[in-house]
């Protein structure tokens, strides 16, 4: 018996069993009865291995990302396996691609290995219509989201405020006469849906409606975007400032821009997100927000160790973003 099957025979998750081993006060008196009972009759011994923690544990975690190559998450890939090697856990990393299929094939293979916890990188693990496998998932272990939302028990979100970035952006350039904005966004995700929400409550707030034709989506490939971005401001001249949900959409722009001879920032600012290497190789170098992944990917592992601890611990967080002022335009 381990803590899994504790867990799974109690009709609770394995985050109640930790507090009822580490005696937390956080566990109603009925449950603690009943997993205590379940753990005498199944003569259960926490492994000695993982005293220190108080759990049956083999100190690794799972880490999922749609795809190591992308910037973003090889960053905060890199920050967690750091962060996590402190704190003398393994990371055991699958990168599963955009399938549903594929993810589910990871999650079940990371509940094979028995890790003790799954870290989720992004929000492209949140599916429109069904996140039943996720809810699964975290009936045995717990799980931690970086920059994603789900409301599930044993499930622990660590978010940006993107809809506040995205929102202070557009704002800023209305409030300097940047009526037609053009919005490019590569992806229908929780972040995506942010950051589009966004921009739509700038034009609210100042009482004005945006236009449908300017909300654009493109895939992140940069002759592409060049190419989309030339051709709307053929159709569109009135065009006056870019922003994008990702910083090389963003630097597509800038491309297509400059391919027809206006000017960054004097005649068409440009604010990317995510403030990536990217930002400092482009010229003119790219303002972007930077949506602290650093910190979300901090955070989600002193949550995880804290849960693993028995602490009572928020369903979700929120931290702001910050904007890097470069020379595609300044406030």
């Amino acid at each position: 018996m381990n803590i899994y099957d504790i867990a799974e025979k109690a009709g609770v998750s394995i985050a109640t069993v930790s507090r009822v081993l580490n005696g937390s006060p956080n566990v109603r008196p009925k449950t603690k009865q009943k997993v205590l009972d379940i753990m005498e009759k199944s003569d259960y011994t926490p492994n000695i291995f993982a005293r220190g923690l108080g759990l049956n544990s083999i100190k690794m975690i799972g880490v999922l990302c749609t795809d190591v190559a992308d910037i973003y998450y090889a960053k905060a890939v890199s920050i967690i396996e750091n962060v996590l090697r402190q704190n003398e856990f393994d990371a055991l990393l699958c990168c599963t691609g955009d399938d549903l299929n594929n993810k589910k094939k990871y999650l079940d293979l990371l509940l094979a290995k028995r890790v003790d916890g799954v870290i989720l990188i992004g929000s492209p693990f949140k599916e429109k219509f069904d996140n039943s496998h996720i809810e699964q998932v975290a009936k045995k272990v717990p799980v931690f989201i970086i920059n994603g939302f789900l409301p599930f028990d044993n499930t622990y979100c660590i978010t940006c405020d993107e809809l506040e970035a995205m929102r202070q952006n557009v704002s800023s350039l209305l409030l300097k006469g940047h009526k037609d904005i053009l919005y490019l966004y590569d992806v229908d995700t929780y972040s995506g849906s942010q950051k589009l929400e966004g921009y739509k409550r700038a034009f609210d707030d100042n009482k004005l409606a945006d236009n449908p034709r300017l909300i654009v989506k493109v895939p992140q490939d940069l002759s592409v975007v060049t190419e989309t971005v030339k051709n709307l401001m053929q159709e569109c001249p009135s065009i006056s400032a870019v922003v994008a949900s990702e910083d090389i959409l963003a630097i597509g722009a800038m491309k297509a821009i400059t391919q027809i001879g206006h000017r960054i920032p004097e005649d068409i600012p440009v604010i990317g997100f995510n403030n990536s290497l990217l930002c400092e190789c482009a010229s003119p170098t790219l303002t972007s927000v930077d949506n602290r992944v650093d910190i979300l990917c901090t955070t989600a592992i002193n949550l995880l160790i804290d849960v693993f601890a028995g602490k009572s611990v928020a369903n979700k967080m929120t931290i702001s973003s910050k904007l890097i002022e470069r020379e595609s335009f300044k406030l």
